[in-house]
């Protein structure tokens, strides 16, 4: 969700929601519940960790709740400057096999590599922020506790930094489910108004921690500002291929369903693996006491 204007640096630091309802905007899986949004980021971020014994509370600083933006739509806070970056939403990977096309089907490839490659670079980094959660000698950090996180880049309790990292690690993810052609429905005459779709129901083993071959035909749209028929004139724009709303154009038919509950299955995928790289990396014992202190709203019980 890209915001776009200038007096969003002096309204953004005082209202929490109220600059969305000021400016035009790219849209993305929503943050907040108004708009043409219903939290999409929270909702899925919850459906795809529910059962792995989260406290109501920690919960809510990764997925968000009504109220607070939550490590997973921190992309979409205007403070924090990621409107712009294409990596953080798995944009401007467009392309059209046609003469004359703007982009070229290798520099698409590589837009959407480097979402993929943001994602698992935040996961490293979780990884990394991890350390900070328990002692090499199992004692409990005093940095591990969270509690007045802000998710603005600045690094701080441990706990705030990891769920930072992987809030936007699933940001990335779970828009490259909207904003690609990953779960469209095929079209019978392709077009750039109208591109074709890829058809897939289960998430994508390209955004796996080992990925095959980039997929053949795999695009996003093209958003470099707004209004986007300006800056991606002949292009496929966002607006064609994302799944944001159900009343996007592509939204229709079950595709935002299909788009949520994919994008779902790949954020309980990633916590998994995040899980499992926490045990290599630090052992069993200590990397199964990080994982207590990260889902525990108490981790003086792990």
């Amino acid at each position: 969700m890209r915001k776009r204007s200038a007096a969003l640096a002096v309204v953004a630091a005082s209202i929490l929601f109220a600059p969305q309802a000021l400016v035009p905007q790219a849209q993305a899986f929503g943050t907040i519940r108004s708009f043409g949004q219903n939290a999409e980021h929270e909702r899925i971020t919850r459906s795809g960790l529910a059962g792995f014994g989260f406290g109501p509370d920690s919960l809510s600083e990764i997925a968000g709740k009504n109220g607070t933006w939550g490590a997973v739509g921190a992309p979409d806070n205007p403070t924090r400057g990621l409107g712009g970056n294409k990596a953080a939403h798995c944009d401007g990977g467009d392309f059209f096999a046609s003469p004359g096309y703007p982009q070229s089907s290798v520099a698409a490839a590589t837009e959407l590599t480097r979402c993929r490659n943001y994602i698992y670079n935040n996961i490293n980094a979780a990884v990394t922020d991890a350390a900070g959660l328990v002692k090499a000698n199992l004692a409990l950090d005093s940095t591990s506790t969270f509690g007045g996180c802000n998710y603005n880049g600045a690094k701080g309790r441990a706990k705030c930094n990891v769920f930072e990292d992987m809030g936007m690690a699933f940001h990335a993810a779970q828009d490259f489910y909207s904003h690609t052609n990953w779960i469209d429905a095929p079209r019978a005459t392709p077009s750039i108004a109208n591109p074709q779709g890829l058809n897939n129901t289960v998430p994508a083993t390209w955004l796996s921690p080992t990925p095959v071959t980039f997929p053949t035909g795999l695009i996003s749209g093209c958003y470099d500002g707004f209004p986007e028929a300006f800056h991606c004139g002949g292009r496929i724009k966002h607006a064609t291929l994302n799944k944001d709303t159900a009343g996007a154009a592509r939204g229709g038919g079950g595709a935002y369903a299909r788009a949520m509950n994919v994008a779902a299955l790949d954020t309980r995928a990633k916590w998994a693996y995040f899980e499992s790289r926490l045990i290599a990396v630090y052992g069993a014992p200590r990397g199964n006491k990080m994982i207590c202190v990260l889902k525990r709203d108490n981790p003086g019980s792990c």
